[in-house]
């Protein structure tokens, strides 16, 4: 059986009124992928920022790793978040002045990487997401769905333990979206990654190890 790769226990999280996270108790599997369904507001979102610790949950723990993240704080947070988790958001959030290439690379420049070895790795990610004649390619001169692909190699970049991936194929074509998750299968079998998929695409939700349901920000039987 696959060491657990993240913990979470109780996590409670609320917005005004709004109570989007019901105390949430979670084992995720190393170089698994765990995907995650569930309707608009079932609180899929949310659950993967507080993994990914962009939030903090207002109520319980989590483990990632061996690392105790509520003993984490600022910097070392920081650091912790950009060596050892990789995010696929649902908006792309590249920065428009650099290059498709340049936007791959940026993890690695933040941890102080800036050698051939790691604008190697990003040529390779790009060129296995079909971006290999689009990479020095501004992102206003890309697609909505080039653009997620540019998104996912940057994710990728830093070979994180864990990979946060929210509704990854949306702007996607079938093509691209097998292509993607060819990636991730390769990634997990090659590499020993653990990814969290958080996706409507049903068919893509079967391809994972398995497939935990959201519904009123708990976990429900599908």
């Amino acid at each position: 059986m696959n060491e657990i790769m993240i913990e979470a226990r109780g996590l409670t999280k609320s917005f005004g009124d709004l109570e989007v996270l019901r105390g949430i108790d979670l084992d995720i599997r190393r170089n698994e992928i765990t995907a995650i369904t569930g309707a608009s507001g079932a609180g899929k979102t949310t659950l993967l920022q507080i993994l990914g610790t962009l939030h903090s949950p207002d109520a319980g723990q989590l483990r990632i790793g061996d690392q105790h993240i509520e003993s984490l704080k600022g910097s070392e947070l920081a650091a912790f978040r950009n060596q050892r988790i990789g995010f696929i958001f649902q908006f792309h959030r590249l920065l428009p002045e650099f290059s498709a290439l340049e936007n791959v690379l940026m993890p690695a420049w933040i941890s102080g990487q800036d050698g051939s070895l790691e604008k190697a790795r990003a040529e390779r990610l790009l060129k296995d997401l079909g971006m290999g004649d689009r990479m020095h390619h501004a992102p206003n001169k890309l697609s909505g769905g080039e653009q997620q692909r540019v998104a996912a190699a940057r994710a990728l970049m830093n070979q994180p333990d864990v990979v946060l991936a929210d509704e990854p194929t949306g702007n996607l074509d079938s093509g691209n979206a097998d292509s993607l998750f060819n990636l991730f299968e390769e990634l997990r079998d090659r590499e020993g990654q653990t990814f969290v998929v958080v996706t409507h695409n049903n068919a893509m939700a079967k391809r994972g190890n398995r497939t935990l349901h959201m519904a009123d920000g708990q976990f429900v039987a599908s």
